[in-house]
């Protein structure tokens, strides 16, 4: 393995990016062939895992890291119709239920782990906020957290949600091998709506970096291209080639975060993490039973509505070919993204402050010794 290591980090950029490349195409076909969910995602994602941590150091560039958001979010505005705003208004008490539930039990899990010292301070509690893990990150540095443990569990999290929420979907229906979008491979584009198309990515990336909203590269070009597709403005055209390179860069995008370095740093504490992430994952299961139970819709959109992954991942899994009601995933997962970012900070503060626990002092038998003191009971001593 270390001769492994020692050969791939020696190798030039470009053909790691060859090889990473290859083995994507290698996994997404293996995936595809198993008939998985979003393996134009999952692919990259295991080849980028397994490569990062033998020795490759490899990052997505910015450029292209900002423009896959971008056109993920004009796809996630594709699926968006009007109909999320009879699920909010017809269900909005139980989505924000929902929403502020799967909060408190991520905080909750995040707190007891920082509590029975697994991790210091407030890094479990970002590590755990089921929002965008890019997002987590900065916040979390922002407010004095561990970086590093917080990337990992973040990817962690996500690469569980993943690929547990793709076994679901493939195990609860036998779907045909999924394709990235609409229509097949090659298939005609019409130049002036694509064309259009990428002028909103654009500008709605440009928007979300310049106005400094969280995780804006996507949210911004989502938002807008959702009106102007209700306006009847916009007809929202990505090529599938377009899409799956999309794919392979946001699956590159958390593999490549799972660093040597950081899972060292992980190591002695992954136990524990998993168990944490897979607590989330079943508590989320149990919301989505609720769901089942009191809406009465299918089971395989209420466990996608409530799965405590990325939205960008669970929009790729809603859109391969399941009979999903994207409109309503999309609702419950924005909403719970933004009730993240606007109660993450105060919460996760809240927590932090309350799980430092102040040494107890130290009793007289395992007080270290006072010279001074030692001193003086000797000269008492000399004198009797």
């Amino acid at each position: 393995m270390g001769v492994t290591r020692v050969f791939l980090r020696r190798q030039a950029p470009g053909l790691q990016w060859l090889l990473l490349i290859l083995l994507s195409v290698l996994m997404a076909g293996i995936f595809t062939l198993a008939r998985l969910p979003a393996a134009l995602l999952m692919g990259p994602m295991a080849a980028a895992i397994l490569l990062s941590t033998s020795g490759v150091s490899l990052r997505v560039p910015p450029f292209f890291h900002v423009a896959s958001q971008a056109v993920i979010g004009t796809m996630i505005a594709r699926i968006l119709t009007p109909s999320i705003l009879v699920s909010l208004r017809t269900e909005g008490g139980i989505l924000l239920g929902v929403v502020l539930a799967t909060v408190a039990a991520s905080s909750f899990l995040g707190w007891l782990l920082g509590r029975l010292r697994v991790f210091q301070g407030s890094t479990a509690i970002w590590g755990l906020s089921p929002g965008a893990a890019s997002v987590m990150m900065v916040m979390a540095e922002s407010y004095g957290a561990d970086a590093r443990l917080v990337a990992f569990m973040q990817y962690l999290r996500v690469a569980v949600v993943v690929t547990v929420a793709s076994l679901v979907v493939r195990f609860r229906l036998s779907l045909p091998p999924a394709t990235p979008g609409g229509g097949g491979w090659l298939a005609s584009v019409s130049l002036g709506p694509f064309g259009e198309t990428l002028l909103v990515a654009g500008a709605g990336a440009v928007a979300g970096r310049l106005l400094k909203v969280p995780a804006g590269s996507m949210l911004v070009p989502m938002i807008l291209g959702a009106f102007l597709q209700a306006g009847g403005f916009l007809s929202i055209t990505l090529p599938p080639e377009l899409l799956a390179v999309s794919y392979a860069l946001l699956g590159w995008g958390i593999g490549l975060g799972f660093t040597r370095p950081i899972l060292r740093h992980a190591l002695r504490a992954l136990p524990r993490m998993l168990l944490a992430i897979f607590a989330l994952v079943a508590f989320s299961g149990a919301l989505a039973f609720l769901l089942v139970t009191v809406l009465g819709m299918d089971s395989l959109t209420a466990f996608l509505a409530t799965s405590p992954g990325g939205m960008d991942s669970v929009a790729i899994i809603a859109a391969s070919g399941a009979p999903v009601d994207t409109s309503f995933i999309m609702a419950l997962q924005t909403m719970r993204f933004l009730a993240v970012l606007l109660v993450g900070p105060i919460l996760s503060r809240f927590l932090a402050d309350r799980m430092a626990v102040v040494p107890p002092p130290l009793s007289p038998v395992s007080s270290p010794p006072d010279p001074v003191l030692e001193r003086v009971r000797e000269e008492e001593d000399e004198l009797d």
